[in-house]
């Protein structure tokens, strides 16, 4: 149990959200790994002159999803990709029976229900809330490159 003495609170804040404001990303993968997205959402963000609200990211695939993590140490993107391999190979031994589109097909649908296809992150006067070391992510699955689809819509006060 936490001590009431290590945790602390702001004071809330509140706006009236008069904006809402979608675009959508088109990013061209080069095959199975990260794509960095938060210089995109960033720009976005000022583009519509956000003020506070949140950031809505959402993936139009089931074959690639989005992550916020580590944006400092690569070798924390290599381990992830790792381990997502452990948890749903793409090898044709793997024993899926799903794999009209090739052996890496139904991994790639187990990795994005793992992983997510949407994110929330909080913008805090003109700025994304995220953290020292965070970074927002497209995890592509599959074993070829692909164009995909994201959409970005801020809701809150210019």
């Amino acid at each position: 149990m936490t001590s009431a003495k290590s945790v602390t609170r702001s004071a809330p804040s509140s706006v009236q959200a008069t904006t809402v404001a979608s675009s959508l990303l088109t990013v061209q993968t080069p095959g199975p790994g990260f794509s960095d997205l938060t210089a995109e959402a960033a720009r976005f963000i000022a583009d519509v002159h956000a003020r506070d609200g949140a950031l809505t990211l959402f993936i139009r695939h089931t074959s690639a999803s989005l992550t916020i993590q580590e944006n400092a140490d690569p070798s924390v993107l290599v381990d992830l990709t790792t381990v997502l391999a452990r948890l749903a190979p793409d090898d044709e031994d793997a024993g899926w029976t799903h794999d009209t589109e090739g052996p890496d097909d139904m991994p790639a649908h187990v990795k994005t229900m793992l992983t997510g296809t949407s994110l929330q992150v909080p913008v805090l006067g003109g700025a994304l809330a995220l953290g020292t070391w965070q970074a927002i992510y497209l995890i592509e699955h599959r074993t070829r490159p692909h164009r995909r689809e994201v959409v970005l819509q801020f809701i809150g006060s210019q």
